[in-house]
């Protein structure tokens, strides 16, 4: 039988587990702490969870919702002046077409299933969106802020600390959820960095070569770099760009994949 929450069965294909801790409903609202002249998009609004405490904050909010019967039920509750709904995929979404005057944030408590994959998605907006605050399956999380050396640190890591300034605020457990999920949970922070010249690495030449390099890295990390990365770069490039050929993929630092891809951009420009 289905878990039901207010009327509502929760659907295994969205990933659907709604948070129902008033406790930790408002710890989130208050880390994301909407002000007027905010835009502030939430994804995934559910039963409304965060919807209602974030419109008491702020005179209009939109939402993402995939769900019809969701939809629905979100319509009847609020006006349409004051709750914009964007109706359809967040993986297909164009979060950047919302910025406003206004700072752009975005909210939302993100299906475990496509979790890592919007993610990615949302990298296209980074250079318009102010702060985004999600809840994820902790173990996700962690592999987002490790840092390297660790088992955590991966392709995750690497990709989305380019483009971000990540803290883990808080972890929610299983009991927060109807359905309750079987892991853990936590609330990161991602603040995009405000420029490249402003980080400790020089922009990227061309971001495709840089998630191309960062592939093949990862692809086996129990081999050395100059095993995995043999068919982009030599043993004697990789120690002239100051990077051990035999570590491997997790113990180099997010800058050392940066000069990497830009070195194989110049390259094939030359």
């Amino acid at each position: 039988m289905r878990n039901q929450v207010e009327g509502h069965s929760a659907r295994r294909r969205f990933g659907q587990n709604f948070l129902v801790s008033p406790g930790i409903i408002r710890k989130i609202v208050d880390a994301v702490g909407p002000r007027a002249g905010d835009t502030v998009v939430e994804i995934g609004p559910g039963l409304g969870a965060l919807t209602d405490p974030l419109l008491e904050r702020i005179d209009r909010l939109h939402v993402v919702e995939i769900d019809r019967d969701l939809i629905a039920r979100l319509r009847s509750r609020h006006p349409a002046e004051r709750l914009t709904i964007h109706e359809g995929d967040a993986l297909e979404f164009d979060f950047a077409a919302l910025k406003e005057a206004g700072p752009l944030k975005i909210v939302g408590n993100l299906p475990y299933n496509i979790s890592s994959p919007l993610l990615f998605h949302l990298i296209d907006s980074a250079s318009v969106v102010h702060d985004m605050h999600f809840m994820l399956q902790k173990e996700v999380v962690d592999r987002m802020v490790a840092e390297p050396g660790g088992r955590d640190f991966g392709r995750l890591s690497v990709m989305l600390q380019y483009h971000y300034h990540m803290d883990r605020l808080f972890v929610v457990p299983p009991g927060a959820f109807n359905p309750a999920p079987k892991v853990d949970s936590a609330i990161v922070r991602m603040i995009p960095r405000a420029a490249a010249a402003a980080t400790d690495w020089p922009a990227l030449k061309d971001p495709v070569v840089f998630s191309r390099a960062v592939t093949a890295a990862f692809s086996q990390r129990r081999k050395m770099l100059r095993n995995t990365l043999r068919d982009l770069v030599g043993e004697a490039e990789l120690a002239a760009l100051g990077i051990p050929p035999t570590a491997r993929a997790e113990e180099i630092a997010v800058v050392d994949y940066v000069h990497l891809a830009n070195f194989l951009t110049d390259r094939g420009r030359a």
